[in-house]
């Protein structure tokens, strides 16, 4: 009779998903785009005062000076934040 093979062992747990994209500098700004996947709660814009809505891909931006944690990080609409920027 032949001799059963062992168990595969298990895969290594999958990393989890990275909530947003590189983060860059603009203007003494670090800027991060969120995919609309990423985006799971509402924010509102500070350019139009308008929420965004979960599901949709937007910008978070802090001042390039402090910590990325600091409640200074804002929340905006991608096309408010290019217009504003100029």
């Amino acid at each position: 009779m032949p001799r059963r093979s062992r168990r595969p062992a298990r895969p290594a747990p999958a990393p989890p998903p990275l909530r947003g994209g590189w983060v860059r500098e603009e203007d003494g700004w670090m800027v991060r785009s969120i995919s609309g996947t990423a985006a799971t709660k509402t924010y509102r814009c500070p350019g139009c005062q308008q929420e965004i809505p979960p599901g949709t891909s937007h910008v978070v931006a802090w001042p390039a000076d402090e910590v990325q944690e600091d409640t200074d990080r804002r929340h905006w609409h991608t096309g408010c934040w290019r217009q504003g920027r100029r």
